[in-house]
Parts: C-alpha cells; structure tokens; sequence
C-alpha cells in the first residue's frame, strides 16, 4: 500500500472519462495502467541494494528538512548557488542530481518507469558520500542554506518518480 501512496502522492489522477480522447481505452484505464507500471517499477528498484540505501539517504535528507524547515519558517526549494559549494562531495552530487533530473524526465515522458529507476540508482553513491563527509548544519548561514538546498533537490528529483517519504522501511 505505502508504493501505491508514494506513487499517488505526486497527484496522478485518472482521467475523467467524459473527457477522454476518442478512441482512447475508457474510463481511465490507460492511467490506471500507467500508474500500476510506475508502481511495479518502484517495488522492483527498492527490492535492490541501490533502491534500499537510496531511500535511507532520500528519508535522512527529508527529515532534515521537515526540521530545518520547521525551525526556519521556510520551504528550501533546492535553488543551489555553485559558489557556495565548497568541496568535491557537494560538487559530485549536484552534478549528478541534474544529470539524473535530465534522465529522470526523458524516462518518464517515454512511460519508461524502469529506466527512471536506473536514473534514480545513480544518486545512491554521491548522496552516501554527501552525508558521510558533509556537514549539513554548517557554521556560515549561507552554506547551511545552500546544503539544505541540495537536500530540497534531492527531494525535488526523487519526487519526480514517487513521494519517498511515503514508502515504509
């Protein structure tokens, strides 16, 4: 049930039927089929070692921000400032972050669910990395915001595919 709620979070909606395209499958069913695709795929890439370690770093990176965002009043919305990022960690993952945004898209336009699942697999590394040798919380405000943009466009990316906050495990 938690992949079904992580994939209908993002707001897919069946279609209203009184609406379709002539010659369209009715009531919906092409939607309904489309998001069951996008659910296979999720179940498919969290049963992988990639998929696993890859929802602990987007759940570690969500966490900071419902509580970074509740003492700050605001919503980090994953605007990084180049300049700001101040070692090779930040550097190598958002680079892949829009590396995989880029991949991401194209596979989800294409209804390839499984290749937006690959796509997402390569985050696993630079977003283990980051946590391991990054300071979210730094001393200079502007680096502290700026690291929490990057948790903001982790989320962002991953949101493209499925609500991971909503996944148990």
């Amino acid at each position: 049930h938690d992949l079904i709620d992580a994939v209908l979070a993002l707001g897919i909606r069946i279609r209203d039927p009184q609406r379709s395209v002539p010659g369209a499958m009715p009531h919906g069913e092409g939607d309904l089929l489309m998001i069951v695709k996008r659910v296979e795929a999720l179940g498919e890439f969290l049963e992988s070692d990639d998929g696993v370690n890859l929802l602990a770093g987007v759940k570690r990176a969500a966490n900071i921000l419902r509580i970074e965002e509740r003492q700050d009043k605001t919503l980090f919305e994953g605007n990084v400032d180049d300049g700001l990022l101040d070692n090779k960690h930040e550097r190598a993952l958002v680079k892949m972050i829009g590396q995989v945004e880029k991949s991401v898209d194209k596979s989800l336009k294409s209804e390839d669910f499984g290749g937006a699942m690959t796509a997402l697999a390569k985050l696993r590394a630079p977003v283990d990395d980051f946590f391991e040798h990054v300071i979210v919380n730094a001393d200079d405000g502007l680096v502290r915001e700026n690291r929490l943009n990057i948790l903001a466009a982790i989320r962002k990316v991953t949101r493209q595919v499925a609500d991971f906050s909503k996944v148990s495990g």
